[in-house]
């Protein structure tokens, strides 16, 4: 078993109607990552997978909400006025989404009403290294992994829809 967990705890979560998927470690922005799961919570997985490959293919932007210094002003948002285009989060957070997706197929959910409960990206571990300075020196670099979360759960069906 892992030694992590998930930030959602299982109470709020129906074991028959939830699927989750995670992405540990991964090599991208914190920060972008934190904007896309900010945006895509909510979002029906259907809708959510075609707003990502929209941003891959640098369609439509990402409001950044808490990380939007120096970033330009993008027309087609809401709610924010700065925005980017995080490509390689994006499809990072596409790859878990599918991941949930074949999760839900497995156990036998309806992949059409499955809708995003939960999205999370927090900082993992730093990676540190040295890059040589002049006379001898060396500066320290950080890089910060990430980690993803995905909870998905199955909308009920209302009234007057069929199977």
């Amino acid at each position: 078993m892992p030694k992590w967990g998930y930030s959602i705890t299982e109470e709020e979560l129906d074991p028959e109607k939830t699927v989750k998927a995670s992405a540990r470690e991964v090599r991208v922005s914190h920060k972008s990552a934190r904007e896309i799961c900010k945006t895509i919570k909510g979002m029906m997985l259907i809708q959510a997978k075609k707003y990502l490959r929209e941003v891959i293919a640098k369609k439509r932007a990402v409001p950044f909400t808490r990380f939007k210094k120096k970033a330009g002003h993008r027309h087609g948002l809401e709610k924010a006025y700065a925005g980017r285009y995080p490509v390689k989060a994006a499809k990072q957070i596409l790859k878990a989404l599918e991941g949930a997706e074949a999760n839900a197929e497995y156990k036998g959910l309806d992949t059409d009403r499955l809708r995003i409960i939960h999205a999370a990206a927090y900082p993992g571990m730093k990676i540190k290294r040295y890059t040589p300075r002049a006379f001898g020196r060396s500066s320290p670099e950080f890089e910060t992994l990430t980690h993803i979360e995905l909870a998905l759960e199955e909308k009920p069906l209302e009234t007057g829809e069929e199977t």
